[in-house]
Protein backbone atom coordinates (compact mmCIF):
# COMPACT_ATOMS: atom_id res chain seq x y z
CA UNK A 1 0.00 0.00 0.00
CA UNK A 2 0.82 3.62 -0.43
CA UNK A 3 2.05 5.50 2.89
CA UNK A 4 -0.04 8.98 3.22
CA UNK A 5 2.07 11.12 5.84
CA UNK A 6 1.04 14.65 7.34
CA UNK A 7 2.99 17.15 5.73
CA UNK A 8 5.23 17.62 8.18
CA UNK A 9 7.09 14.19 7.85
CA UNK A 10 6.15 13.11 3.87
CA UNK A 11 3.67 13.78 1.15
CA UNK A 12 2.03 11.26 1.26
CA UNK A 13 -17.04 -19.55 6.85
CA UNK A 14 -14.33 -20.90 9.61
CA UNK A 15 -12.85 -23.96 7.90
CA UNK A 16 -11.55 -27.46 10.16
CA UNK A 17 -8.49 -26.89 11.83
CA UNK A 18 -5.72 -27.75 10.00
CA UNK A 19 -7.90 -28.15 7.12
CA UNK A 20 -6.79 -25.98 3.77
CA UNK A 21 -10.61 -24.42 2.96
CA UNK A 22 -11.25 -23.82 -0.55
CA UNK A 23 -13.60 -20.67 -1.50
CA UNK A 24 -15.60 -20.69 -4.30
CA UNK A 25 -17.99 -18.79 -5.45
CA UNK A 26 -21.83 -19.01 -6.61
CA UNK A 27 -21.75 -18.39 -10.24
CA UNK A 28 -23.53 -17.50 -13.06
CA UNK A 29 -23.61 -20.01 -16.59
CA UNK A 30 -21.55 -17.86 -18.32
CA UNK A 31 -19.06 -18.17 -15.61
CA UNK A 32 -15.61 -19.58 -15.86
CA UNK A 33 -15.45 -21.59 -12.54
CA UNK A 34 -11.24 -22.73 -11.73
CA UNK A 35 -10.40 -26.12 -10.46
CA UNK A 36 -8.20 -26.93 -7.71
CA UNK A 37 -4.87 -26.54 -8.80
CA UNK A 38 -5.44 -23.08 -10.04
CA UNK A 39 -7.27 -22.09 -6.96
CA UNK A 40 -3.69 -23.12 -4.99
CA UNK A 41 -1.00 -20.52 -3.38
CA UNK A 42 0.96 -18.34 -6.36
CA UNK A 43 4.80 -17.97 -6.16
CA UNK A 44 5.80 -14.53 -5.31
CA UNK A 45 8.09 -13.66 -9.21
CA UNK A 46 11.05 -16.10 -9.06
CA UNK A 47 11.34 -16.68 -5.44
CA UNK A 48 10.38 -19.82 -3.57
CA UNK A 49 7.55 -18.19 -1.59
CA UNK A 50 3.81 -19.01 -2.52
CA UNK A 51 0.98 -16.92 -0.92
CA UNK A 52 -3.00 -16.82 -1.41
CA UNK A 53 -4.34 -14.89 -4.61
CA UNK A 54 -5.41 -12.46 -2.33
CA UNK A 55 -3.83 -10.69 0.67
CA UNK A 56 -4.95 -8.68 3.40
CA UNK A 57 -3.60 -5.20 3.68
CA UNK A 58 -3.11 -4.05 7.12
CA UNK A 59 -2.21 -0.07 6.58
CA UNK A 60 -5.44 0.73 8.84
CA UNK A 61 -4.31 -0.91 11.80
CA UNK A 62 -3.58 1.22 14.03
CA UNK A 63 -2.84 4.27 11.72
CA UNK A 64 -4.80 7.48 12.81
CA UNK A 65 -3.23 9.73 9.90
CA UNK A 66 -5.23 8.72 7.19
CA UNK A 67 -7.97 6.26 8.46
CA UNK A 68 -10.63 5.59 10.91
CA UNK A 69 -11.12 9.22 11.72
CA UNK A 70 -8.28 10.06 13.02
CA UNK A 71 -8.76 7.96 16.45
CA UNK A 72 -8.12 4.92 17.74
CA UNK A 73 -9.38 2.99 20.71
CA UNK A 74 -10.47 -0.44 21.88
CA UNK A 75 -13.14 -0.89 19.32
CA UNK A 76 -10.93 -0.51 16.32
CA UNK A 77 -8.54 -2.71 17.87
CA UNK A 78 -10.93 -5.40 18.45
CA UNK A 79 -12.07 -4.86 15.01
CA UNK A 80 -8.65 -5.21 13.44
CA UNK A 81 -8.37 -8.53 15.27
CA UNK A 82 -11.36 -9.79 14.17
CA UNK A 83 -10.45 -8.91 10.50
CA UNK A 84 -6.83 -11.14 10.95
CA UNK A 85 -9.16 -14.09 12.36
CA UNK A 86 -11.80 -13.45 9.79
CA UNK A 87 -8.85 -13.32 7.14
CA UNK A 88 -7.46 -16.98 8.03
CA UNK A 89 -10.47 -18.52 8.57
CA UNK A 90 -11.01 -17.38 5.28
CA UNK A 91 -8.19 -19.12 3.60
CA UNK A 92 -6.54 -15.83 2.98
CA UNK A 93 -2.82 -16.23 4.88
CA UNK A 94 -0.92 -13.21 3.12
CA UNK A 95 -0.88 -10.58 5.56
CA UNK A 96 0.80 -7.02 4.38
CA UNK A 97 2.12 -4.19 6.65
CA UNK A 98 4.88 -1.73 7.26
CA UNK A 99 7.11 -0.40 9.86
CA UNK A 100 5.49 3.16 9.19
CA UNK A 101 1.89 2.28 9.18
CA UNK A 102 0.28 3.32 12.80
CA UNK A 103 3.73 4.65 13.77
CA UNK A 104 4.61 7.57 15.74
CA UNK A 105 6.32 8.75 12.35
CA UNK A 106 3.27 8.96 10.64
CA UNK A 107 1.07 10.54 13.81
CA UNK A 108 -0.02 7.05 14.21
CA UNK A 109 -1.75 5.25 17.67
CA UNK A 110 0.31 1.77 17.60
CA UNK A 111 2.19 0.24 14.96
CA UNK A 112 0.76 -1.88 12.63
CA UNK A 113 3.86 -4.55 13.30
CA UNK A 114 3.12 -4.60 16.56
CA UNK A 115 -0.68 -5.28 16.30
CA UNK A 116 0.06 -8.06 13.33
CA UNK A 117 2.46 -10.00 15.55
CA UNK A 118 0.51 -9.90 18.74
CA UNK A 119 -2.56 -11.30 16.77
CA UNK A 120 -0.55 -14.06 14.79
CA UNK A 121 0.99 -15.01 18.41
CA UNK A 122 -2.47 -14.94 19.95
CA UNK A 123 -3.74 -17.45 17.08
CA UNK A 124 -1.13 -19.52 17.17
CA UNK A 125 -1.56 -20.19 21.24
CA UNK A 126 -5.12 -21.32 19.77
CA UNK A 127 -3.95 -22.96 16.78
CA UNK A 128 -0.04 -23.76 16.82
CA UNK A 129 -0.14 -25.08 12.83
CA UNK A 130 -1.53 -21.91 11.36
CA UNK A 131 1.06 -20.48 8.90
CA UNK A 132 0.73 -16.65 8.09
CA UNK A 133 3.03 -15.31 5.33
CA UNK A 134 4.26 -12.28 6.74
CA UNK A 135 5.39 -9.14 4.17
CA UNK A 136 6.44 -5.66 5.52
CA UNK A 137 8.50 -2.58 4.53
CA UNK A 138 11.60 -0.58 4.86
CA UNK A 139 11.03 2.89 4.53
CA UNK A 140 13.49 4.84 2.78
CA UNK A 141 14.03 8.09 4.91
CA UNK A 142 16.15 10.68 3.89
CA UNK A 143 18.28 9.97 6.60
CA UNK A 144 19.29 6.43 6.01
CA UNK A 145 22.02 5.48 4.15
CA UNK A 146 23.32 2.04 2.85
CA UNK A 147 22.46 -1.47 3.04
CA UNK A 148 23.10 -1.51 6.90
CA UNK A 149 19.94 0.65 7.29
CA UNK A 150 18.02 -1.82 5.66
CA UNK A 151 19.37 -4.58 7.98
CA UNK A 152 18.74 -2.42 10.86
CA UNK A 153 15.24 -1.32 9.96
CA UNK A 154 14.63 -5.28 9.36
CA UNK A 155 15.42 -6.46 12.82
CA UNK A 156 13.38 -4.11 14.18
CA UNK A 157 10.46 -4.46 12.61
CA UNK A 158 11.07 -8.46 13.77
CA UNK A 159 11.65 -7.24 17.33
CA UNK A 160 7.95 -5.78 16.99
CA UNK A 161 6.49 -8.60 15.44
CA UNK A 162 8.33 -11.04 17.74
CA UNK A 163 9.31 -13.01 14.41
CA UNK A 164 12.78 -14.20 13.60
CA UNK A 165 12.54 -13.68 9.84
CA UNK A 166 9.50 -12.36 7.62
CA UNK A 167 8.29 -13.64 4.36
CA UNK A 168 8.33 -10.80 2.12
CA UNK A 169 10.35 -7.69 2.58
CA UNK A 170 10.13 -4.58 0.26
CA UNK A 171 11.53 -1.02 -0.02
CA UNK A 172 8.19 0.86 0.55
CA UNK A 173 9.39 3.43 -2.31
CA UNK A 174 12.49 4.73 -3.83
CA UNK A 175 15.01 7.03 -1.65
CA UNK A 176 16.09 9.97 -2.73
CA UNK A 177 19.68 8.68 -2.79
CA UNK A 178 21.06 5.42 -1.96
CA UNK A 179 18.66 3.01 -3.28
CA UNK A 180 21.43 0.77 -4.95
CA UNK A 181 22.19 0.37 -1.21
CA UNK A 182 19.10 -0.21 -0.27
CA UNK A 183 18.82 -3.10 -3.18
CA UNK A 184 22.32 -4.30 -1.62
CA UNK A 185 20.58 -4.55 1.97
CA UNK A 186 17.59 -6.48 0.61
CA UNK A 187 20.26 -9.41 -0.53
CA UNK A 188 22.06 -8.93 2.55
CA UNK A 189 18.55 -9.49 3.99
CA UNK A 190 18.23 -12.71 2.19
CA UNK A 191 21.39 -14.21 3.00
CA UNK A 192 21.33 -13.63 6.68
CA UNK A 193 17.95 -15.86 6.32
CA UNK A 194 16.24 -12.80 7.64
CA UNK A 195 13.87 -12.96 4.88
CA UNK A 196 12.24 -15.61 2.20
CA UNK A 197 11.79 -13.23 -0.55
CA UNK A 198 12.46 -9.43 -1.38
CA UNK A 199 10.54 -6.89 -3.46
CA UNK A 200 9.75 -3.45 -4.18
CA UNK A 201 7.01 -0.61 -3.77
CA UNK A 202 6.25 1.65 -5.96
CA UNK A 203 9.14 1.22 -8.41
CA UNK A 204 8.79 2.70 -11.84
CA UNK A 205 9.63 0.46 -15.28
CA UNK A 206 13.40 2.03 -14.89
CA UNK A 207 13.72 1.49 -10.78
CA UNK A 208 12.20 -1.94 -11.06
CA UNK A 209 14.65 -3.14 -14.25
CA UNK A 210 17.72 -1.92 -11.96
CA UNK A 211 16.53 -3.49 -8.67
CA UNK A 212 15.91 -6.77 -10.95
CA UNK A 213 19.75 -6.74 -12.80
CA UNK A 214 21.28 -5.89 -9.30
CA UNK A 215 19.85 -8.69 -7.44
CA UNK A 216 20.67 -11.04 -9.89
CA UNK A 217 24.00 -10.64 -10.07
CA UNK A 218 23.94 -12.24 -6.54
CA UNK A 219 21.97 -14.58 -7.48
CA UNK A 220 18.29 -12.98 -6.06
CA UNK A 221 15.04 -13.17 -7.51
CA UNK A 222 13.08 -9.97 -7.23
CA UNK A 223 9.95 -11.17 -6.15
CA UNK A 224 7.29 -8.00 -6.51
CA UNK A 225 6.75 -4.85 -6.76
CA UNK A 226 3.61 -3.51 -4.99
CA UNK A 227 1.97 -0.35 -6.48
CA UNK A 228 -1.12 1.50 -6.69
CA UNK A 229 -3.58 -0.34 -8.91
CA UNK A 230 -7.69 -0.78 -9.68
CA UNK A 231 -9.56 -0.47 -12.46
CA UNK A 232 -9.99 2.84 -11.79
CA UNK A 233 -5.73 3.53 -11.66
CA UNK A 234 -4.65 1.31 -14.06
CA UNK A 235 -1.03 3.40 -14.22
CA UNK A 236 0.91 0.37 -14.21
CA UNK A 237 -0.60 -0.55 -17.25
CA UNK A 238 0.11 2.95 -19.01
CA UNK A 239 3.68 2.81 -17.61
CA UNK A 240 5.52 -0.30 -18.42
CA UNK A 241 5.27 -1.53 -14.62
CA UNK A 242 2.77 -4.39 -15.58
CA UNK A 243 4.57 -5.40 -18.86
CA UNK A 244 7.94 -4.90 -16.87
CA UNK A 245 6.90 -7.21 -14.37
CA UNK A 246 4.92 -9.63 -16.13
CA UNK A 247 8.36 -9.89 -18.97
CA UNK A 248 10.53 -10.55 -15.74
CA UNK A 249 8.54 -12.69 -13.75
CA UNK A 250 8.10 -10.05 -10.87
CA UNK A 251 4.43 -10.37 -9.17
CA UNK A 252 2.58 -7.15 -9.34
CA UNK A 253 1.39 -6.79 -5.76
CA UNK A 254 -1.89 -4.29 -6.20
CA UNK A 255 -2.42 -1.78 -3.06
CA UNK A 256 -5.69 -0.32 -2.77
CA UNK A 257 -7.20 -2.10 -5.50
CA UNK A 258 -10.58 -1.11 -4.37
CA UNK A 259 -10.04 2.26 -4.78
CA UNK A 260 -10.01 2.56 -1.18
CA UNK A 261 -13.70 1.94 -0.87
CA UNK A 262 -14.62 4.11 -3.65
CA UNK A 263 -15.64 0.88 -5.98
CA UNK A 264 -17.50 -0.90 -3.24
CA UNK A 265 -20.68 1.49 -4.20
CA UNK A 266 -20.54 2.61 -0.75
CA UNK A 267 -19.99 5.93 -1.05
CA UNK A 268 -22.31 8.18 -3.59
CA UNK A 269 -21.95 12.02 -4.40
CA UNK A 270 -24.02 12.57 -1.11
CA UNK A 271 -22.05 10.50 1.29
CA UNK A 272 -18.17 10.60 0.14
CA UNK A 273 -15.52 9.15 2.18
CA UNK A 274 -14.31 10.61 5.73
CA UNK A 275 -11.13 12.07 6.59
CA UNK A 276 -8.21 12.44 3.67
CA UNK A 277 -10.09 9.81 1.19
CA UNK A 278 -12.49 12.65 0.71
CA UNK A 279 -10.14 14.90 -0.69
CA UNK A 280 -9.71 12.46 -3.25
CA UNK A 281 -12.90 11.37 -4.32
CA UNK A 282 -14.91 13.80 -3.83
CA UNK A 283 -19.02 14.40 -4.50
CA UNK A 284 -17.64 15.03 -8.40
CA UNK A 285 -15.76 11.91 -8.70
CA UNK A 286 -18.21 10.07 -7.16
CA UNK A 287 -20.90 11.33 -9.92
CA UNK A 288 -18.97 10.55 -12.58
CA UNK A 289 -18.33 6.74 -11.34
CA UNK A 290 -21.88 6.16 -11.12
CA UNK A 291 -22.17 4.05 -14.48
CA UNK A 292 -19.41 1.86 -13.87
CA UNK A 293 -20.45 1.19 -10.42
CA UNK A 294 -24.08 0.44 -11.42
CA UNK A 295 -22.35 -2.22 -13.97
CA UNK A 296 -20.07 -3.95 -11.32
CA UNK A 297 -23.13 -4.38 -9.11
CA UNK A 298 -25.17 -5.53 -12.21
CA UNK A 299 -22.43 -8.33 -13.14
CA UNK A 300 -21.63 -8.89 -9.42
CA UNK A 301 -25.97 -9.45 -8.76
CA UNK A 302 -25.80 -12.24 -11.84
CA UNK A 303 -22.86 -14.14 -10.18
CA UNK A 304 -24.85 -13.55 -6.42
CA UNK A 305 -21.37 -11.33 -5.75
CA UNK A 306 -20.65 -8.03 -3.89
CA UNK A 307 -19.37 -5.10 -6.22
CA UNK A 308 -16.36 -5.19 -4.09
CA UNK A 309 -15.96 -9.18 -4.72
CA UNK A 310 -15.85 -8.17 -8.62
CA UNK A 311 -13.90 -6.02 -8.35
CA UNK A 312 -10.86 -7.91 -6.63
CA UNK A 313 -11.68 -10.66 -9.69
CA UNK A 314 -10.90 -8.03 -12.53
CA UNK A 315 -7.43 -7.71 -10.81
CA UNK A 316 -6.98 -11.62 -10.51
CA UNK A 317 -7.78 -11.96 -14.21
CA UNK A 318 -4.96 -9.42 -15.21
CA UNK A 319 -2.75 -12.27 -14.68
CA UNK A 320 0.74 -11.90 -11.97
CA UNK A 321 -0.92 -9.70 -10.12
CA UNK A 322 -2.43 -10.69 -5.98
CA UNK A 323 -4.37 -7.70 -4.68
CA UNK A 324 -4.29 -6.72 -1.20
CA UNK A 325 -7.00 -4.74 -0.01
CA UNK A 326 -7.26 -3.38 3.50
CA UNK A 327 -9.27 -5.10 6.28
CA UNK A 328 -11.07 -3.15 9.32
CA UNK A 329 -13.04 -5.45 10.67
CA UNK A 330 -14.54 -9.32 9.94
CA UNK A 331 -16.88 -8.42 7.81
CA UNK A 332 -14.94 -6.90 5.03
CA UNK A 333 -12.42 -10.25 5.41
CA UNK A 334 -14.94 -12.63 4.86
CA UNK A 335 -16.40 -11.06 1.59
CA UNK A 336 -12.73 -10.30 0.11
CA UNK A 337 -12.60 -14.11 0.59
CA UNK A 338 -15.89 -14.20 -1.61
CA UNK A 339 -13.43 -13.12 -5.11
CA UNK A 340 -11.70 -16.38 -5.14
CA UNK A 341 -12.74 -19.49 -7.13
CA UNK A 342 -14.35 -18.22 -9.87
CA UNK A 343 -13.56 -15.90 -12.65
CA UNK A 344 -15.68 -12.97 -14.79
CA UNK A 345 -16.14 -13.73 -18.04
CA UNK A 346 -13.37 -11.87 -21.17
CA UNK A 347 -16.49 -10.06 -22.38
CA UNK A 348 -16.86 -8.50 -18.40
CA UNK A 349 -13.30 -8.03 -18.00
CA UNK A 350 -13.18 -5.41 -21.01
CA UNK A 351 -16.77 -3.96 -20.49
CA UNK A 352 -15.08 -3.07 -17.24
CA UNK A 353 -12.19 -2.00 -18.39
CA UNK A 354 -13.83 0.04 -21.78
CA UNK A 355 -15.96 1.77 -18.65
CA UNK A 356 -12.89 2.90 -16.52
CA UNK A 357 -11.72 4.21 -19.60
CA UNK A 358 -13.76 6.90 -19.98
CA UNK A 359 -12.87 8.20 -16.59
CA UNK A 360 -10.06 10.71 -15.96
CA UNK A 361 -7.70 8.76 -13.23
CA UNK A 362 -7.64 9.45 -9.72
CA UNK A 363 -4.98 11.28 -7.29
CA UNK A 364 -2.06 8.51 -7.43
CA UNK A 365 1.00 7.99 -4.73
CA UNK A 366 3.67 11.07 -5.70
CA UNK A 367 6.70 8.69 -5.77
CA UNK A 368 6.03 6.48 -7.90
CA UNK A 369 7.13 8.73 -10.83
CA UNK A 370 10.39 9.13 -9.31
Amino acid sequence: MALHLSIGCLCCLSPMRGQKQKIRGVAAESSVKLNSEEEDKVKLGGSDLKVTKLGIGAWSWGDTSYWNNFEWDDKKLKAAKTAFDASIDSGITFIDTAEVYGSRFSFGAINSETLLGRFIKERKEKDPEVEVAVATKFAALPWRLGRQSVLAALKDSLARMELSSVDLYQLHWPGIWGNEGYIDGLGDAVEQGLVKAVGVSNYSEKRLRDAYEQLKRRGIPLASNQVNYSLIYRLPEQNGVKAACDELGVTLIAYSPIAQGALTGKYTPENPPTGPRGQIYTPEVLTKLQPLINRIKEIGDSYNKTSTQVVLNWLIAQENVVPIPGAKNAEQAKEFGGALGWRLTQQEIDQLRSLASELKPVTGFPVEKL
